[in-house]
C-alpha cells in the first residue's frame, strides 16, 4: 500500500471549524512538547498544551495559537479538537499586548486570593498568541 502524498487538516474549536486543508506536514504543541507530523505518520492520539501550531503547504507556512484540547493523527488525517485556536492574521496584537501586561502585573504583585495556574496560564496565551501574530506581520 502506498503512503498518502498529503495529510488532511481539520481544526476545529467550539465555536467553529477553522481550518480544512490538504497539508505537507505540521507541527503541534503536545502535553509532552511538540511533535511534527508527515504523510504517512503511526497513528497517536495527544493531549495538547498551549503553544504555536504551523502546518505547510508547498512552500508557505501557515502559523496558529493554540491552547489546550486533543489531536488525533492518523497515517492520512489530523483531527485538532482545541479548546482555543487562531490563525497569525486573527489576532488582535493591541488585546494581547494588553493581556500580557494584566497578567503580569498580576504575577508581580500578587493578591493573597490570586490563582497562579489560572494567571500562569493567562500570561502563556497571551505570549503565544504575540509569537503566532508576529508570523503574520513578516508574512504581510
Amino acid at each position: 500500500m502506498a503512503l498518502p502524498t498529503k495529510i488532511t487538516l481539520e481544526i476545529v474549536t467550539p465555536e467553529r471549524s477553522l481550518v480544512t486543508a490538504q497539508v505537507d506536514e505540521l507541527q503541534l504543541p503536545g502535553a509532552e512538547g511538540y511533535f511534527g507530523v508527515l504523510p504517512g505518520h503511526a497513528p497517536m492520539l495527544s493531549t495538547l498544551k498551549i503553544g504555536e501550531m504551523w502546518y505547510r503547504i508547498g512552500q508557505e507556512k501557515y502559523h496558529l495559537a493554540i491552547a489546550f484540547g486533543f489531536a488525533e493523527v492518523l497515517p492520512d488525517r489530523v483531527t485538532v479538537l482545541a479548546h482555543i485556536a487562531e490563525r497569525a492574521e486573527d489576532i488582535d496584537v493591541s488585546r494581547a499586548e494588553s493581556a500580557k501586561r494584566r497578567a503580569e502585573e498580576r504575577h508581580a504583585n500578587p493578591r493573597p486570593d490570586l490563582d497562579f495556574e489560572r494567571a500562569r496560564v493567562a500570561l502563556m496565551k497571551s505570549i503565544i498568541r504575540l509569537q503566532v501574530a508576529s508570523h503574520a506581520r513578516t508574512r504581510a
